[in-house]
Order: C-alpha cells, then structure tokens, then sequence
C-alpha cells in the first residue's frame, strides 16, 4: 500500500502540485493535488479544527475531548532529531507550569507511530505525542509547507504551536517558533487565556 513520506523531494515544474509517494516496492509514484487543497494557517479566533490521531502508544486521541480547557498543539517537523528534542523536552521541563493554568500539550509530527513511540521513550516525556502519518491534520491547520535546505526541496510541517481555549477556538498562533523559545511563548499565550488552576 503506498504511504506518503513525511519530508518529500519535489520535482520541477509544478513542485507545488505534487507530492512523491512509493508503493511497498519502494517504487517512485507521484501523486497531482490541486494547489487550493493547500490551505493558510488557522488563525486567532477560529475554531481549532477537530482531528483523531494515534498517540505514541496507538491509542486514538481526539482534540473535541479536551474541550473545557486549554489545549496547546505544537506541530513540530521530525521526532529525534536536535531541535525537536529542545522543544520536547522543554514542554517535559515546564509540566509544572501547563499543569498550573490546567492545559493539555498535544505535539504533532508526520512519523509513524513507532517512531514518535521510541522518541516519547528515549525522552522521558510527560505530554502526549501524536502521529500524523499522512499529514491530514497538519494540512487542515496550514501548517504542512513546502521548505528548502541544501538546495533540496520538499515538504514538510512549519514548527508552529496553536493555544486552543477552553471552547476550542485558538487563542494564539505561534509560527516559526525557535525550540529554545516555545516554552516562553507558549505559557505567555497561555496566561492570557487561561486563569491559575487554584
């Protein structure tokens, strides 16, 4: 069965309009998606689309279930690798302070499920990770973008984190956000949505 891969070379011309898949040969398919299917980032005040992901573990984690509080989801590009490890283990270190105004953390990357499993274990992580496998959800959020390095081309999800209020609306758009900084950000957003849990 062909499975899209999480960071993906694209051709010329219409780099936009297609993204690689391989069939289980590992053969090369190049699946057309129109350009208008490329949606922009959700922003302040819209409601937070709803989404069902596997967490680290396989078990079936929906956004709409933690409604009646605040909820920071954090798309971030690849699990295990420097950056992402900053940003996670930041979250891990700062449990106190999410758990003091009563929000939930949801960090999403497009690895399967094995993978965002190793990663949770190998950084004793406190907060749920959430695979994305074909990057449904970072495209329903804006998130999943066409990025460059080394002259190389792909896509891939814009490290962005989301602060959802308690009736599931976001609150505040993070984008582009460096790993050492989340934190900072994140709670600032936080503490103007969401009051101290006494």
């Amino acid at each position: 069965m062909s499975r899209c891969h999480s960071e993906l070379p694209i051709g010329q011309p219409d780099r936009a309009r297609y993204r690689e898949t391989r069939d289980s040969r590992g053969r090369r398919l190049a699946v057309c998606f129109d350009a208008a299917t490329i949606r922009a980032v959700i922003e302040p005040g819209q409601q937070a689309p709803d989404f069902e992901l596997p967490d680290e573990d396989g078990r079936v984690v929906k956004l709409s279930d933690y409604r009646g509080a605040p909820v920071v989801i954090y798309f971030y590009p690849k699990a295990d690798t420097p950056g992402c490890t900053t940003q996670a283990c930041g979250v891990r270190d700062h449990e106190a302070d999410y758990s003091a105004v009563g929000a939930t953390v949801l960090g999403i990357s497009p690895d399967p499920v094995a993978k965002v499993k190793k990663f949770h274990a190998k950084q004793a992580l406190n907060f749920t990770l959430l695979a994305d496998e074909d990057h449904a959800v970072a495209e329903a959020y804006g998130v999943w973008v066409e990025k460059s390095m080394y002259g190389r081309t792909y896509m891939g999800n814009e490290r962005t984190s989301f602060v959802v209020d308690a009736g599931g609306r976001v609150a505040a758009v993070l984008r582009k956000v460096k790993p050492a900084e989340h934190d900072e950000q994140v709670l600032k957003a936080l503490a103007e949505v969401a009051p101290p849990v006494v």
